[in-house]
């Protein structure tokens, strides 16, 4: 079609453009093409019909116009080359007026089999007035759920539980039809002028079918993307609740076309109870309904809330026995601790996490809450100002998603404690009677000594892994030297484990002096001394009892957790950093990655030259010039130039790079989960819908709405 129009247009200087050149660099106007091949669809868009070709050139009014000397002139060709050009022509004509027919057949009918690799083609079979217009009426229907997609907008309107019986009152999405209608939409007036206007125009199982639809057309535009990369890794957020219902949020990493790590988010999935039944269902949504290739699959993580690491623990194991390639991971936007912390499957330590979550949510909504704090920070750090000003700015962020969260917390408690007592004690008008309440209620959850015992065990139990978790989230070197640390933290939390008799009693004696400075009692759990009020025998003291039921199972459970993320391929994937060219540097360039690579040498495009290559690869950074500095992540490596002249590490590069445990060095192309965040932030619980979430969080990614209505009509017909 683009030779068509070059021809036709007389251009014998752009005969030799790709269609793709054409496209980008070159426009021509609209009055080149007769009216019957221009659709007036929109009057604030002129969109060509699928075969228009331009035909109506005045070539012979620059010759009568004085002005126009000084403007580009038209090649004259001589004889020679328009001879060749005729030839070309006759050449090419039956193979252009083929491909022009298969384009048009493909437009119109939009139906291409994937299986077998073949394409079946169908004749294009002229529409009927009928047929046509109700494409049209589906489109403007697509059109405004997608807008409501966009725009965040939720189908419901008013409640149907609050209006008077009798009276009936549109729906968001009825209510943009309607105003469509009135802008003068033609389609749809014809469509509904004859409809009372107390009755629905789309029903709910016909908006649901054209949403499910919505949201399969715009993720199947990234998981194309993700296709055409091959490697990709799975991460799953949090469960959160959407209508009623749990759902677990899912995440793909890939690196795209232009070497850039990203993170997309790709949907919902319908969580379940029993660890199994969710185990084949999230492998059937990703395998058939999504299309994944789960061969390809590096790498998986789960950021789990408390009470759901043992259920999403068996997916990973039933997903790795099924793939041994797809590393179990952490991720890379989660702090170990965190992590280890949501794991401990102790109720106290649930129930504490919790209560963290409420205390740093109540103080985020609330600005003055967070003066009121500063006020009582100040006071009681008067003395050391320093470390006051520091938990200050703490206070203000994130904090309960950091390292050291338990450490900020019992320097913390003291000011949390003064300050919730305070609010919840004002007779002043100063305070609303919700944050007052919750104020009443969160003061009474710090002072329990079953909170104050787990946070200052948790404290220290992780104060191990600490400086790890850290160095796991810091630069591609800190995360390859971590990878050979962990043998000493497992050292230290048997040493502890073995000890924990006299660790545990320093530990509980912190506990008694925070509780005592805070005037709290020391004693057993209310639920403990109720069940064993008939046995008078039993003599258990309060440091025996959270000896067992919190300090052993804990540090027991962070041992096994820590051997079960970091397995053997997880650290064998990490050693292979080294050739990372800043990582080679520290080690003076005296690496082995081949050692360790074996275990992605089915991934590689010439595993046989992957020893010679490599040997290439860090000649070249050692004996580089002087003003060329080393690159120091996989980001940096993947954009050199000649990267693509080291296939095999390339390759290696691109399946590291996608591993959930390294962070995504640009931020731009970690979007997904910061707009998932913010859609469920700024969204109510009953008004979220699965279908929406993916076109609100993904507003950016382009749309086929033809496909969506030859898609509703193939399978609705």
């Amino acid at each position: 079609r683009c030779q068509r129009w070059v021809e036709n247009c007389r251009r014998a200087d752009l005969e030799d453009k790709t269609p793709d050149q054409l496209n980008k660099h070159y426009r021509l106007c609209a009055k080149h093409f007769e009216t019957s091949m221009i659709c007036r669809s929109s009057p604030y868009r002129t969109v060509l019909r699928d075969n228009a070709v331009p035909t109506i050139f005045d070539l012979t009014s620059h010759l009568n116009n004085p002005h126009s000397r000084h403007r580009k002139r038209i090649k004259e060709l001589s004889e020679d080359e328009i001879r060749t050009l005729k030839q070309q022509k006759i050449d090419e004509g039956f193979e252009r007026q083929q491909a022009t027919q298969e384009l048009n057949e493909s437009n119109e009918q939009k139906t291409v089999s994937e299986e077998g690799g073949e394409e079946q083609e169908e004749e294009a079979v002229p529409l009927t007035l009928e047929e046509r217009e109700n494409k049209d009426y589906l489109k403007s229907l697509f059109e405004i759920l997608i807008l409501m997609g966009k725009q965040n907008i939720p189908l419901d309107g008013h409640n149907v539980d609050e209006l008077p019986e009798g009276i009936f009152t549109s729906d968001n999405f009825q209510a943009l039809l309607e105003y469509r209608i009135n802008a003068g939409d033609e389609v749809l007036r014809k469509r509904f002028e004859m409809t009372a206007v107390n009755l629905e125009y789309c029903s709910k199982t016909q908006q649901k079918q054209m949403l499910e639809i919505c949201e399969s057309c715009i993720r199947e535009e990234t998981l194309r993307e993700v296709r055409d990369s091959h490697f990709f890794s799975i991460v799953t957020d949090e469960v959160v609740d959407i209508a009623g219902e749990e759902h677990l949020p899912v995440l793909v990493r890939f690196v795209d076309d232009s070497h850039n790590l990203r993170e997309e988010f790709i949907g919902f999935l319908p969580y379940e109870a029993d660890p199994e039944i969710l185990a084949v269902k999230f492998h059937t949504t990703i395998t058939e309904k999504w299309g994944l290739n789960m061969e390809y699959c590096r790498g998986q993580a789960y950021i789990v809330s408390s009470g759901f690491a043992s259920k999403m623990k068996v997916v990973a194991t039933r997903l790795l026995e099924k793939y041994p390639q797809a590393v179990y991971t952490l991720c890379s936007s989660c702090a170990l601790n965190i992590w280890l912390a949501k794991s401990v499957p102790v109720v106290g330590v649930s129930i504490a996490l919790g209560t963290i979550e409420e205390v740093y949510c109540l103080f985020n909504q609330s600005p003055q809450l967070l003066v009121e704090l500063d006020n009582t920070i100040s006071v009681l750090f008067q003395n050391n100002e320093v470390k006051g000003n520091e938990l200050k700015q703490i206070c203000r962020s994130q904090w309960t998603g950091r390292h050291d969260t338990f450490e900020v917390l019992v320097d913390l408690m003291q000011a949390l404690v003064l300050c919730l007592d305070a609010v919840s004690s004002d007779s002043s008008v100063r305070w609303n009677n919700f944050i007052v309440g919750r104020a009443f209620v969160l003061s009474s959850a710090l002072t329990d000594f079953d909170f104050i015992v787990t946070i200052v065990i948790l404290k220290n139990v992780l104060s191990f892994t600490r400086a790890f978790g850290k160095n796991l989230q810091g630069q591609t070197s800190d995360v390859f030297f971590a990878a050979s640390s962990l043998t000493a933290v497992l050292h230290s939390l048997n040493e502890v484990m073995e000890n924990i008799e006299v660790y545990h009693e320093f530990w509980f004696e912190e506990a008694t002096n925070l509780a005592t400075k805070l005037d709290v009692q020391i004693k057993l759990p209310g639920k403990f001394r109720r069940a064993r009020q008939g046995n008078l025998n039993s003599e258990v003291t309060s440091e025996n009892y959270y000896k067992e039921i919190l300090s052993v199972p804990t540090v027991e459970h962070i041992i096994q957790e820590l051997k079960d993320i970091f397995s053997e391929q997880h650290l064998k994937a990490l050693k292979c950093l080294s050739l990372v060219p800043s990582v080679m540097g520290q080690l003076k360039f005296n690496t082995s990655e081949e050692h360790h690579a074996d275990l992605y040498k089915n991934d590689l495009p010439n595993p046989d030259t992957l020893s010679a290559e490599l040997h290439c690869w860090r000649i070249k950074w050692k004996h580089r010039g002087k003003d060329i500095e080393l690159p120091a992540t996989i980001y940096e490596a993947l954009h050199l130039p000649d990267i693509k002249f080291f296939p095999n590490v390339y390759a290696l590069l691109k399946v590291l790079c996608i591993l959930p445990v390294m962070k995504v060095e640009n931020e731009k192309y970690e979007v997904g989960r910061k707009r998932l965040k913010a859609y469920l932030k700024n969204t109510l619980t009953e008004q979220r819908s699965s279908n929406l979430a993916v076109l609100n969080i993904n507003f950016d990614i382009k749309h086929d709405l033809d496909l969506m209505v030859d898609t509703y009509i193939k399978l609705y017909p």
